[in-house]
């Protein structure tokens, strides 16, 4: 985060060795979202970045760092949800339900 409250984009696009047109993809948004500085400064494009490094954040323990909580990310099926990934929930707006979901988990709930 900046000074101002924003999520440092060209900072977690490094993080992840993404650029930023694939760090747009992953959150679901057009790359022109993380270029132009009004749509980046966007309630919309800074609520989903946000929501992504939170779900990553969080399951970045239990899978072994975050470059492992990246891939899971992207590419885990929850069967929770369907066979869906957790960039498929966060795209459909659905970070509500699986940040839930891990809280379950967290408490010893059943996957």
């Amino acid at each position: 985060m900046n000074h101002q409250g924003f999520v440092t984009v060209d900072k977690v696009a490094a993080t992840f060795g993404m650029s930023k047109g694939q760090l747009a993809e992953t959150i679901g948004l057009n790359r022109e979202a993380l270029y132009k500085l009004a749509r980046l400064e966007a309630p919309k494009t800074q609520s989903r970045l946000k929501e992504m490094l939170e779900i990553v954040s969080r399951v970045s323990g239990w899978a072994g760092g975050k470059e492992q909580a990246m891939a899971w990310y992207r590419a885990q099926p929850i069967a929770a949800f369907g066979g869906r990934t957790a960039e498929s929930l966060v795209k459909d707006g659905q970070a509500g339900a699986l940040r839930d979901y891990l809280d379950h988990i967290a408490l010893g709930g059943f996957a």
